[in-house]
């Protein structure tokens, strides 16, 4: 197996979800006694934290930087960043590394024109519903997204990091997703990408109205794909 490096701590509990999703697929697929051979970099998210002007995106991106070529020279062959917001820097670390490193909307673009995904929406922070850079990746596979909702954008953004990203599941937040995803199925949406790694705390990706596509699980399974190199 390869050994991959994870760039996390953007929250502590996508890192978790990481960890334990990748090594129940290498199990799975590899041996019983089998683990991931990994190398972890768990950030303080208080430095990457409310991120608005381009200067602080800059200094984000140089954070992940650093943390990418600790992991390279610590001996990872290949590197992902567990968190969808962060790909906006995604260029910025990947030209900083001699290694690959899997982009998390690619994969999922991947996943959805393989599947022949009509229209889906994006649900995920502010940045990545409404931002470019992650958007135009879906639509590069073909994928017709429907503009975001602002009223919805502003109250998804503010569940995730007042709730979410702290390990916190209300029922609140779980009609408000129900709720939504019922508009949006109304609307003529037929498939979701849930673009947040800590989503699934309030989200059942296996029990809704509409296929969801779970950006943390399909990133989680291109890992495993690349850990076997299958």
């Amino acid at each position: 197996m390869r050994k991959l490096g994870m760039i996390g701590g953007m929250s502590w509990v996508s890192t978790r979800l990481y960890y334990e999703t990748i090594n129940r697929l290498v199990q799975r697929r590899a041996t019983p006694m089998a683990s991931a051979p990994l190398l972890i970099e768990s950030l303080d998210f208080c430095q990457l934290y409310g991120l608005k002007e381009e200067a602080d995106w800059d200094r984000a991106g140089k954070v992940l930087v650093e943390s990418a070529k600790r992991l390279e020279a610590a001996g990872a062959e290949g590197l992902i960043i567990a968190a969808n917001s962060m790909h906006r820097q995604y260029n910025q670390v990947a030209e900083a590394v001699e290694i690959p490193v899997l982009h998390i909307a690619e994969c999922v673009g991947e996943r959805m024109a393989k599947d022949k995904v009509g229209q889906a929406a994006i649900i995920g922070t502010k940045n990545v519903m409404t931002e470019s850079f992650y958007r135009r990746r879906l639509v590069s596979h073909g994928i017709d997204l429907v503009p975001p909702d602002m009223e919805r954008v502003e109250e998804t953004n503010r569940i995730i990091y007042e709730e979410l990203m702290k390990g916190q599941a209300t029922r609140d937040a779980e009609r408000f997703f129900k709720t939504a995803f019922t508009r949006l199925e109304q609307d003529g949406v037929t498939a979701l990408v849930l673009a947040c790694t800590e989503l699934n705390l309030v989200v059942d990706a296996n029990a809704n109205v509409l296929p969801i596509y779970d950006s943390a699980r399909i990133h989680c399974e291109a890992a495993v794909d690349w850990i076997l190199d299958d």
